[in-house]
């Protein structure tokens, strides 16, 4: 093959054909779910995602004869230097049509990683951690859920042919939530019930602003010992809050709190999500002229197959006794509840879960639960810059 280019995204037209690029690459795939593109191209706007305001960014399409052929980002995020480390930059948004071009664009992200002083290279993450972190290596036959990726079976072997090797895989678990929990379970949430200390309750949206804050306060806490975790500052937060606000169903999202002595706190919490994927598939990524109608129309009332818990956590004083895990219980058996009896969901997926956090890893793997899809994130050193 030849005439291949690597040329930064430079103008609007090159941002929109590589938002657009995702249409020709999974063109043929009918697994593949279309993101609603102003989402994507919110992501990569620092007008817009407060990511940037700890990173930054290049853009890059691989053209061969005019046509587009691939496209990759690079990213650097401060947050990552002190919180994962030093000297690691990352890549993304990574899809290509063939191996060539697959290839100069990892070397074209990895030249502007050197530049920007990085000594190893991590990816894919899209655009960090909280977004769409790794490659989708099991499970292509099954549409992702919301807020999940998707790819295409090549790109394993073409990013290893670049050199890299595995840094972490991520495990989701999909399971029939109508399976209920194993009698020792089941007495360890019955017995959290009738506790004075325990209650759990919805999430209110007329004061989201405040629950969304609760919410990811416990997140930074109960993660802050994760691999990967790169805490999400204040504007990220009620950024998050915004665009989460619309999907929220009150009734799935769930708090648990506990009297230390003082009163009742904040100490756990549960987001149970519908499956926005299947309310979007139809709309082929466009909002406009009809689309947002009829996402509107959607969101009103839940009825979609799936729900997905894209994240949980306990706050990490609580981590290490039994409390924790007959909170974690007793937020997945009330949702269950909800979504069995309320809203006829029979199928919920659970993660991402890292391979090695044992204790997420015992939680998630409830009755009737198996891994549906990994995803892996792969790394590489660059060596000095």
């Amino acid at each position: 093959m030849t005439d291949l280019t690597i040329s930064p995204v430079a103008t609007r037209a090159d941002r929109n054909a590589f938002v657009d690029f995702a249409w020709e690459a999974y063109k043929d795939d009918p697994a593949w779910i279309p993101p609603l593109k102003d989402e994507v191209h919110g992501l990569m706007n620092p007008k817009k995602n407060p990511w940037f305001g700890h990173g930054r960014a290049a853009f890059f399409l691989a053209r061969r004869g005019g046509k587009v052929v691939g496209r990759i980002s690079a990213q650097v995020d401060d947050l990552v230097q002190t919180h994962m480390e030093q000297g690691l930059g990352q890549w993304g948004f990574f899809d290509a049509l063939d191996g060539e071009a697959a290839a100069a664009l990892i070397a074209k992200a990895e030249e502007w990683l050197r530049g920007e002083g990085m000594t190893k290279a991590m990816g894919p993450i899209t655009i960090s951690i909280w977004d769409e972190p790794g490659l989708l290596i099991e499970g292509f036959d099954e549409p992702p859920i919301v807020m999940m990726g998707h790819a295409r079976p090549q790109y394993r072997g073409w990013i290893e042919a670049a050199g890299y090797s595995k840094a972490k895989d991520l495990h989701t678990f999909e399971l029939d939530i109508r399976c209920e929990m194993e009698p020792m379970i089941d007495r360890l949430i019955k017995a959290g019930e009738k506790s004075p200390r325990i209650r759990i309750r919805n999430v209110d949206k007329s004061k989201f602003d405040q629950e969304a804050a609760i919410i990811l306060d416990i997140l930074n806490d109960a993660w802050s010992d994760n691999w990967g975790y790169v805490p999400l500052t204040d504007a990220e937060i009620a950024y998050a809050g915004k665009k989460l606000k619309p999907i929220i169903v009150e009734d799935l999202v769930k708090i648990a709190e506990v009297d230390d002595g003082e009163g009742f706190r904040p100490a756990a919490f549960m987001l149970t999500i519908p499956d926005l994927n299947e309310m979007i598939a139809d709309l082929d990524g466009k909002l406009f002229p009809f689309g947002f109608a009829k996402l509107l129309w959607r969101l009103h009332k839940v009825t979609t197959k799936r729900v997905r818990v894209p994240l949980m956590g306990v706050r990490k004083k609580h981590q290490h006794g039994r409390l924790a895990t007959q909170l974690a219980f007793m937020l997945i058996e009330f949702t269950r509840r909800v979504c069995v009896n309320k809203y006829g969901i029979y199928t919920g997926e659970f993660g991402w879960v890292l391979e090695d956090n044992q204790g997420m890893m015992s939680i998630a793997q409830l009755p009737g639960a198996g891994i549906n899809h990994t995803y892996r994130i792969f790394e590489r050193s660059l060596g000095r810059a």
